[in-house]
């Protein structure tokens, strides 16, 4: 491109560069918070067989995180909630039942 060139397109000229400006302020979709909402669910129905301890508390956080976002899958992301705190539930449970974490299934 030759100097000529440039100084004919003044459209150019007219438009500040992308950097310039203050920022558009950047909109979240609601689909930055379905992730979390379906790993809140997965989270919390998986804590329910093993690994409750971590499992309850992340499906708790996840869900949490995908309602403030407002997530359209609101459903299962209060499902997830649920799940989590079953999740708890089950753990107390046991540790009262057993005096221990662990799970047993024999008699």
């Amino acid at each position: 491109m030759t100097l000529t060139a440039i100084a004919r397109r003044p459209e150019a000229a007219a438009r500040p560069p992308a950097s310039c400006g203050p920022a558009a302020p950047a909109r979240r979709s609601t689909r930055d918070a379905d992730g979390p909402a379906v790993a809140s669910f997965v989270l919390g129905l998986v804590g329910l067989l093993v690994m409750n301890i971590l499992l309850g508390p992340a499906a708790i956080v996840m869900a949490v995180l995908a309602l403030v976002r407002s997530t359209s899958r609101r459903g299962r992301a209060l499902l997830g909630l649920a799940l989590g705190i079953a999740d708890l539930v089950v753990l107390a449970l046991l540790v009262t039942g057993n005096g221990f974490v662990a799970w047993n299934f024999g008699g």
